[in-house]
């Protein structure tokens, strides 16, 4: 007998061609202006030592849209194969993109003539970032496939579809690369300035009553630390702001990336934070003690530095041993349920 010939397997579509026109257009279109964003933010990232990490971002954008990419193609194709859902989440939702898309673009002019009228800018920075995240999402949303409301979409409002939206899948995948930037982004002097003043009073707090507590006595005056040989004085580069920024922006990469529920990306980013205060508060008490035994004179220069590079390795550390911890429980939950027998039962199911 003869065999049929087995049927030829069909070359796989360049990238380009399995993703809809209009998506790539979206897509090329919030480039742009994440490209005009980080443009406006390099004078930070050059001026500000607190937000040099920000030269990392673009790249780490890059790279997060480039490891999600077979992703982006699965669910625009599941967007494009029919409406889901009901009528009132798809209402509900084209709403909110709407209305962030207004705001956004908004924001945006507001951001853009403030940065022609006075150059770089907090505000302008903030305005413009802000703005772009508002414009990208919906953006991208809207150019999903399966926008239309066909006969398919249900009557009634379900909360538990607002998660299972195609389209609102789709956006999911980028909001890290989008909300990454409001992070390398300088908040406005004002915020940032008492958040600055919040952690330098609480880390000046806790040294003093930690030597007192020890029996090392000294004295604190606002934020200088009165020792037998010598004042010290904590500046405000020590209370933490830089390596709190850097560290949420650790966290968030690492989150993003490596981990796949929301609580265990929401506990890491908290760890990120809580880690940041603590390793910066070990870096004030060894340099304070430093200072105690060898004079203030002793804690500038070199071990003012290494000091600080030790926190930010230890936490950078803390933070990568942190993800395999968290999935490590639902890989053991992967095999305990492969390693169960399965019992095949020949009853029909009621």
């Amino acid at each position: 007998m003869e065999t049929a010939p087995a049927p030829a397997k069909s070359p796989a579509l360049p990238w380009h061609k399995q993703v809809p026109t209009s998506f790539l257009a979206a897509l090329g279109l919030s480039g742009a202006f994440v490209a005009f964003v980080a443009f406006d933010q390099k004078y930070w990232w050059q001026s500000k030592e607190d937000y040099s990490f920000g030269w990392l971002v673009p790249l780490f954008t890059a790279y997060a849209v480039y490891d999600r990419w077979p992703q982006i193609v699965a669910r625009l194709r599941e967007a494009g194969a029919g409406p889901s859902g009901t009528r009132g989440v798809r209402l509900a939702l084209n709403t909110l993109a709407a209305l962030a898309l207004a705001c956004g673009a908004l924001l945006f002019l507001l951001g853009a003539f403030y940065r022609a009228g006075a150059g770089a800018s907090q505000p302008g920075t903030f305005a413009l970032t802000l703005g772009m995240v508002g414009i990208v999402l919906p953006l991208l949303f809207f150019n999903a496939p399966g926008g239309a409301a066909g006969a398919g979409v249900a009557p009634g409002f379900r909360l538990s579809d607002l998660w299972n939206e195609p389209r609102a899948r789709v956006a999911v995948l980028f909001l890290f690369p989008v909300l990454i930037w409001l992070i390398s982004a300088p908040l406005v002097s004002a915020i940032e300035s008492r958040v600055s003043l919040f952690l330098l009073r609480k880390v000046v707090t806790v040294v003093a009553f930690s030597f007192d507590l020890l029996g090392y006595p000294l004295e604190q005056q606002g934020n200088v630390l009165m020792l037998p040989k010598g004042p010290v004085g904590v500046a405000d580069a020590c209370s933490g702001i830089r390596s709190l920024t850097a560290c949420l922006f650790a966290g968030s990469f690492l989150g993003a990336m490596f981990l796949d529920r929301l609580w265990k990306k929401v506990f890491l980013v908290a760890a990120a934070m809580f880690f940041a205060f603590l390793m910066n508060l070990g870096r004030s008490l060894f340099l304070t003690g430093w200072a105690y035994a060898y004079g203030p004179e002793a804690i500038s220069g070199t071990v003012h530095d290494v000091a600080g590079y030790a926190v930010l390795g230890l936490t950078c550390v803390g933070l990568l041993a942190l993800v395999p911890l968290l999935n490590l429980r639902l890989e053991h939950a992967h095999e305990e349920a492969a390693s169960e027998p399965e019992t095949a039962s020949d009853e029909p199911r009621s």
